[in-house]
């Protein structure tokens, strides 16, 4: 009970465009069930919205060890890998 309220309110955080709220009522959803995998993929597009690729592929990573089948996480980290590569670009000063 006390998942699905934390989750909601996380989810009220996205819509708000409240990203770092969003990450923390996920994080705490995480500490009560770690097999979730929405939430993981959820967390993953606040961290892609804050621009902190690595931990959003680490998330997307996550749930595709538990399922590995979910089209959002492989799209989530495909971006996160994407953003990592720009990064990566830009610090080189391609």
């Amino acid at each position: 009970e006390k998942f699905k309220t934390l989750k909601n309110e996380g989810n009220d955080f996205v819509k708000k465009g409240k990203y770092e709220e969003a990450v923390n009522k996920y994080s705490e959803c995480m500490k009560l069930n770690t097999e979730e995998c929405t939430i993981y993929t959820n967390r993953a597009l606040c961290y892609l919205k804050l621009y902190k690729y690595e931990e959003a592929k680490q998330d997307c990573d996550h749930v595709l060890q538990i399922e590995d089948s979910n089209i959002k996480a492989f799209y989530r980290r495909a971006l996160a890998y994407k953003g990592l590569q720009v990064r990566k670009k830009n610090v080189a000063g391609i």
